[in-house]
């Protein structure tokens, strides 16, 4: 007799306004299978890299017609290279990690209960009000940022339409392997708005006797 064990991991994103509440997103997403298969593999052989690490925001998720209607990408979950459509601007996760100047609202926590047969990733980023900054060149990935399909150059404006997560990479930032794709309607960014990102990647396991 032999044991397999399934595992399934479903992805789920939540944004929303700090300050008032107000949810804009709130709908599941697609994993990448085999850049999150190596990454399993990697990180269950003590290998360096390979954990979740960034949050990347993009704005070329959507399409709007001369008539103003939107249509929708598909995620891009298929090929080991894929990255988002257009990767404007990204954050750190990792709570030990350098790069990350606010680990208290960009960080990873574990959910777990004994006896259950999935546990949850949940990861939050968060984009304060000065956030993207028109001067950055380290995460600002289309500095100055009015090329983020903004009105103007301030910092804090950004409309983005689509977040993936990315792993760690022994060459840096923004070199990892694309791990989740999630594709929305356009979210607008402006000076005076606070907007979390919650992320919940839950990864269940079904033991099966063959």
């Amino acid at each position: 007799m032999k044991s397999n064990i399934n595992i399934d991991m479903q992805g789920h994103v939540k944004i929303f306004d700090v300050d008032t509440g107000e949810v804009f997103v709130d709908k599941p997403n697609k994993i990448h299978s085999e850049n999150m298969s190596r990454c399993i593999a990697n990180t269950l052989s003590n290998k360096d890299n390979f954990t979740l690490y960034e949050m990347h925001f993009g704005s070329d998720g959507t399409i709007t017609d001369a008539q103003g209607n939107i249509s929708y990408r598909e995620p891009k979950v298929n090929l080991a290279n894929d990255d988002l459509y257009a990767d404007k601007f990204f954050k750190n996760i990792d709570t030990l990690d350098a790069d990350n100047d606010d680990t208290a609202n960009n960080k990873m926590e574990i959910v777990y209960a004994d006896g259950s047969a999935y546990t949850d990733i949940v990861i939050t980023s968060t984009l304060a009000y000065d956030e993207p900054a028109s001067s950055d060149t380290n995460f600002n990935l289309s500095s100055p940022i009015v090329s983020q399909n903004t009105v103007d150059n301030s910092d804090g404006q950004f409309i983005f339409d689509e977040i993936g997560l990315k792993s760690k990479s022994v060459d840096g930032r923004n070199q990892g392997l694309l791990l989740s794709h999630v594709i929305f309607h356009p979210v607008e960014k402006s000076a005076n708005r606070k907007i979390q990102v919650l992320y919940t990647i839950r990864i269940r396991t079904n033991y099966v006797a063959t």
